[in-house]
């Protein structure tokens, strides 16, 4: 899949790829630079000397003296990182931190522009530009793909961070883990007598809603049709059968492209439409009742127990350990198998659910008071090397000390150390901190190849959840980044004022739409719903502010 090149002077800062509700989230490496990398060999080194604090913008457990920390301070890149987890909210952490003196040396956050903003204000930080050009002492910095830099850089040509989780070959980008879908239990089609082509229209789902609902489940309770997780945003696989694009890579809102014209989520004809048909199942009670109420653990309690014929959302969200514990059909997860989505009559494109995005996910800031910046620089650039495997070198140590290849390079891998792998898949959180902090994101990531869709699995099930992400890419529902999928809201402008209320008062009628008693009741929550995002949500001055922005940007 190649990344268009019209969009690369364009892109802005990208958050981390996501499937979003309402609002949310290229050339080629130079060779010289990626050459050099490549094939150059950090020195080792047994001095631990070299340390640093490293502050990371979300909650984990930490264990200072894991066993992949002591191979960074003892053996590769010869640095002990010391690391400390945020607690609670990580705006209001970040305020009480820049308010009482900075950070000690760095700090890594989710690329995020209010967090970028408030580092910069914060006079606390340092600038980094001229570290990405020494290829001598940090040949992976000068390595990171020029188009990356070039998006960081404010007017006066300074770089703030120290970019990382990024795809190392942007215009051959790794596609992600695609998860949203809509998902069939192949034990219930057979029970109803159908098959995979009968589900290619929406008459023919409804059709196998409503054989499925005559069904019973092990409990002799009767099979709920059809399972949504709203709590989740997991309606969104279902505005994008219509038409609706809902996802974005860091932009302000879902945009859909068509000709030379843009059209917003809630704009597009085809978000009625979904909802109308979600409304209609509803009323039908072919649509678990219990979806706009239900929380995660009680979502993933019912999809355990076999309660649903039909999930519409992320694999995520209905939990993929149910399949991936399994060495055969012996609980209902084994039989949950992604499905394309279903033609629709007047839908002439899918929208988008997932944005390939191969820009920086992550940001490090350094602090400009740090006595300890050279272990810092000499860190990532051990961290960033440009190889396929370096974010499992990063996650898991290097091939061959605690896994190793399974027949080749590239190919299938395994823990080869039973400890470490028994504290790893343990479960718990506080015994796989002994053994690795999972720092990935101060890596990078490649196509070339994705540790966990190759790695030896325990259970025969363990294979299914890279196979579905594989399938649901190629569905249709998954593109490239362009440069509108990354405007972002500018400081003190409406996005930054009102796309909290927006949100909001999309989560208020989204339950008022699918829950209407009939279509009168409908229309009348639609006329509402159109009017308070125009009265509470500004909207109309949110698309004018959008399409200023874009223009801004396509013209830099």
């Amino acid at each position: 899949m190649k990344f268009k090149k019209s969009s690369i002077a364009a892109l802005t800062l990208a958050a981390t790829l996501s499937i979003t509700a309402g609002c949310s989230s290229n050339s080629n490496t130079t060779q010289n630079n990626s050459s050099t990398a490549a094939n150059s060999t950090n020195t080792k080194t047994t001095d631990s000397s070299g340390k640093f604090k490293l502050w990371l913008g979300w909650t984990a457990t930490i264990n200072n003296d894991s066993l992949v920390q002591q191979y960074w301070k003892t053996e590769e890149p010869g640095v002990d990182v010391q690391l400390e987890a945020t607690q609670g909210d990580v705006l209001t952490a970040l305020n009480l931190k820049l308010n009482t003196g900075g950070f000690d040396d760095a700090a890594i956050f989710s690329r995020n522009q209010v967090i970028d903003d408030a580092m910069k204000r914060s006079n606390l930080i340092q600038p980094l530009e001229q570290y990405f050009n020494m290829p001598d002492k940090y040949p992976s910095l000068a390595a990171i793909p020029k188009e990356f830099l070039e998006q960081m850089k404010d007017a006066d040509g300074h770089i703030w961070s120290l970019p990382s989780y990024f795809d190392i070959n942007p215009s051959e980008p790794w596609p992600g883990w695609s998860s949203s879908a809509w998902f069939i239990r192949t034990d219930v089609l057979e029970k109803v007598g159908m098959t995979e082509n009968d589900l290619t229209t929406l008459d023919g789902v409804e059709t196998y809603l409503k054989k499925a609902a005559e069904l019973k489940d092990e409990s002799g309770k009767s099979l709920l049709p059809l399972g949504i997780l709203t709590d989740k945003n997991d309606e969104n696989a279902v505005l994008a059968a219509f038409g609706v694009t809902v996802a974005t890579a860091g932009g302000v809102t879902p945009v859909k492209q068509e000709g030379d014209n843009f059209i917003f989520m809630y704009d597009n004809p085809g978000f009625k439409e979904a909802y109308k048909w979600m409304n209609r199942l509803y009323q039908e009670k072919l649509i678990d009742p219990e979806a706009l109420t239900d929380k995660s653990e009680r979502y993933i309690e019912k999809n355990k127990n076999g309660r649903y014929a039909m999930n519409i959302g992320s694999f995520w969200d209905f939990d993929a350990s149910l399949w991936e514990q399994l060495d055969g059909p012996t609980a209902p997860g084994w039989f949950y198998k992604p499905i394309p989505f279903p033609q629709i009559e007047g839908v002439n494109g899918l929208g988008t659910t997932q944005v390939i995005n191969p820009y920086p996910g992550y940001d490090t800031y350094i602090s400009k008071n740090t006595k300890n910046l050279d272990a810092i620089l000499k860190f990532y650039d051990y961290t960033l090397t440009p190889k396929p495997e370096q974010n499992m070198v990063v996650n898991e140590g290097p091939a061959g000390k605690y896994w190793g290849w399974v027949d080749q390079p590239y190919g299938k891998w395994a823990f080869t150390d039973e400890s470490y792998k028994a504290l790893r898949n343990s479960g718990d959180q506080a015994k796989k901190a002994q053994v690795t902090p999972e720092l990935y994101m101060t890596s990078n990531y490649s196509n070339e190849w994705y540790a966990w869709w190759t790695n030896e699995q325990t259970h025969a099930g363990g294979v299914k959840t890279g196979e579905f992400s594989q399938e649901i890419a190629k569905m249709g529902a998954t593109r490239v980044a362009e440069n509108y999928d990354m405007v972002k809201a500018k400081s003190g402008g409406v996005w930054e004022k009102y796309a909290p209320e927006l949100a909001t008062v999309y989560k208020e009628y989204r339950a008022k739409l699918l829950m209407a008693k009939d279509d009168a009741q409908f229309e009348k929550a639609w006329t509402e719903f159109t009017s308070a995002l125009e009265k509470r949500g500004h909207w109309s001055d949110l698309k004018t502010e959008w399409n200023e922005l874009y223009k801004a940007m396509s013209n830099k």
